[in-house]
């Protein structure tokens, strides 16, 4: 596990082996402003890192990453509604042309949703986790009863519905369905398994995820 003076190594080498190759990258473009096409949504697990995973350079893409990678739905509210800042700056401001929603094997906010693992206890160190997964109250419900909530088969359509939710929130924010209604914005699900090393793409017609060769 790195502490901070292993990832000052890192760093260094990054000064030493990738920073000469990307400077024209950074002084041409980058330092212009960012104009990337794509937004990818993604958990905040540490070992799914999406620019590893699609093998992508500064500026490419813009990545949200949170716990279990979910979008609420469309609100008014007062409160800090960072998830939906983020969203609202990738559609209204940089004009993506695609947005990603990246779940994934062994998710641990899926787990914790599909068994309620911090429900009716506020006061609990997962006060803030309990709020966020009730995302996921709906779609638990139907895995529950289908799957059961211990067996890695639930696990797994628990982190598929997670990826459906969160694309059905989305499409809750009225300036991005109307983008999406234009064909000026494209949706899609994946899910990347870690023990596989292999990204599925839903097909939203079937509903299925199918692996990406």
């Amino acid at each position: 596990m790195p502490e901070f003076a292993e990832l000052l190594k890192g760093y260094r080498r990054f000064r030493e082996q990738t920073w000469p190759r990307q400077r024209e990258r950074f002084a041409e473009t980058l330092e212009k402003g960012q104009h990337p096409k794509l937004m990818i949504i993604a958990c905040c697990d540490s070992r799914v890192d999406p620019a590893q995973i699609f093998d992508v350079d500064p500026g490419d893409i813009f990545v949200l990453r949170n716990v279990a990678a979910l979008v609420p739905p469309f609100e008014t509210t007062p409160g800090q509604h960072g998830v939906s800042a983020a969203v609202e700056f990738a559609v209204q401001v940089l004009e993506v042309a695609q947005i990603v929603v990246m779940g994934h094997g062994r998710c641990g906010g899926c787990q914790a949703a599909l068994r309620q693992d911090y429900s009716g206890d506020e006061e609990s160190e997962g006060r803030f986790l309990a709020g966020w997964i009730t995302l996921l109250d709906e779609a638990r419900a139907e895995v529950a009863s289908h799957y059961g909530t211990e067996s890695p088969e639930a696990e797994l359509e628990m982190e598929f519905a997670a990826i459906r939710q969160s694309l059905a929130n989305l499409r809750t924010f009225p300036w991005l369905a109307a983008r999406e209604a234009q064909g000026r914005l494209k949706l899609r699900g994946s899910h990347f398994s870690i023990a596989e090393g292999r990204l599925y793409s839903l097909d939203e017609a079937t509903g299925h995820f199918e692996v990406i060769e």
